[in-house]
């Protein structure tokens, strides 16, 4: 059956796709989609299978199965400080409401949104394994990612359980303090630049 022109005068309109042709390509969109949001495990995953291959071929199975053993010590030693960083990180996001801390730590919170996400990075305690999921719970509060990149910046290099546990007993109070002076703007100056940075981001949700 000859196709009828359209009332613009040229050819009439292609019916659109069904969703069975689609259903392969919306397959393929998922799976990529999942691959980019696990893309760290992945990636991990991949070398960790390579390495644990590559001690079975060099050093024999007594290296592998060594090898084994202290990759389970080891995940004993973190699972206790990761439980209790997804625990208190669950626990702050259901206490901070959606854009309770826009004001404070938002876009629109400039220089001193900056130097606040920088003096909550020095002050919090523990390790990554509390301070990576707070930054989520920062970020699904309204905090914005340079106050994120304060943050992040201001815990890992003047988080004050470093100084006072290791830097001013093992250099002193002097040299610690003098650090300190140094690196404190640096999270600002970082938070600065990311919000300028034409890299779009979105938390995981």
């Amino acid at each position: 059956m000859p196709r009828q022109p359209s009332e613009f005068g040229g050819r009439a309109a292609l019916p659109p796709p069904s969703l069975a042709r689609l259903a392969p390509v919306l397959q393929v969109a998922r799976v990529l989609n999942a691959l980019r949001r696990h893309a760290s495990l992945v990636v991990i995953s991949l070398i960790a299978v390579t390495a644990g291959f590559a001690t079975l071929q060099l050093r024999g199975a007594d290296a592998f199965m060594a090898a084994l053993w202290h990759a389970w010590e080891l995940f004993l030693f973190i699972v206790p400080s990761l439980v209790a960083g997804l625990l208190l990180a669950s626990a702050l996001r259901q206490l901070l409401s959606p854009d309770a801390l826009a004001r404070w730590m938002g876009a629109e919170s400039g220089i001193f949104g900056l130097f606040i996400a920088t003096l909550v990075g020095t002050l919090s305690p523990g390790g990554p394994m509390a301070a990576f999921p707070l930054v989520l719970v920062l970020a699904g509060a309204g905090a914005d990612r340079g106050a994120l990149v304060a943050f992040i910046l201001a815990w890992s290099l003047n988080g004050f359980q470093k100084l006072l546990v290791y830097e001013a007993p093992l250099l002193g109070l002097d040299f610690a303090l003098l650090r300190t002076l140094i690196t404190f703007p640096m999270p600002m100056i970082a938070g600065w630049l990311a919000r300028r940075v034409p890299i779009a981001w979105e938390p995981p949700k």
